[in-house]
C-alpha cells in the first residue's frame, strides 16, 4: 500500500493497495489522530509514504507563521511515520506537480483558482471517489507515487 500525505491542516492523505481502488481522507484534526491513522494504515499493509515537502521560504504566497506550521506538521508526520516504521519519500510541490502537467500557480489568477483547477484534475483521475479540496492535493501526489513506483 501506498500513502501520500499532503501535510497542511487543510490537507489529506491518499493511499492506495496494489489492485484496489484509491481511498483519501481529510487530514486528522490532532496529533494523535494522525499517528492513529498512519498506525491502521501501517496495518492494512502501508510499505511506503510519499509526503509532500513544503518549501521553507514560500515568497509571500503563504505567511510565515502558515509556513512555520507546515513545517511543524511535516515534522510530526516524519516522525510517526519514522516510529511506525514506513518508509517515506519526501517530494517537493514542483516534482509531483510538473510530471502531472497541472501547469503551475502563478497561471492562476488566484489560490482559491489554483485549488479549484488541483480538485478538478483529481475529480478527472479519481471519477470514483468524493473529491475534495481537502483530499484533491493527497490524491495527485499518490497518482505520481503510482507513477514512479512503477
Amino acid at each position: 500500500m501506498i500513502l501520500a500525505i499532503d501535510p497542511g491542516l487543510s490537507g489529506g492523505v491518499a493511499f492506495q493497495a496494489a489492485g484496489e481502488p484509491a481511498e483519501a481522507v481529510s487530514m486528522p484534526p490532532t496529533e494523535g489522530d494522525v499517528v492513529d491513522l498512519l498506525r491502521g494504515l501501517r496495518a492494512r499493509g502501508a510499505t511506503h509514504a510519499y509526503l509532500e515537502d513544503v518549501p521553507w521560504v514560500t515568497g509571500g504566497r503563504i505567511s510565515p507563521a502558515s509556513t512555520g506550521k507546515l513545517q511543524r506538521n511535516v515534522g510530526v508526520l516524519r516522525g510517526a511515520l519514522l516510529a511506525l516504521g514506513i518508509p517515506h519519500t519526501l517530494v517537493g510541490p514542483h516534482d509531483w506537480q510538473k510530471p502531472l502537467r497541472l501547469g503551475t500557480r502563478r497561471e492562476c489568477a488566484s489560490s482559491t483558482e489554483w485549488k479549484n483547477k488541483l480538485k478538478a484534475e483529481a475529480q478527472r483521475r479519481f471519477p470514483d471517489l468524493a473529491v475534495t479540496l481537502a483530499t484533491a492535493d493527497a490524491l495527485l501526489l499518490l497518482d505520481y507515487a503510482g507513477n514512479v513506483k512503477g
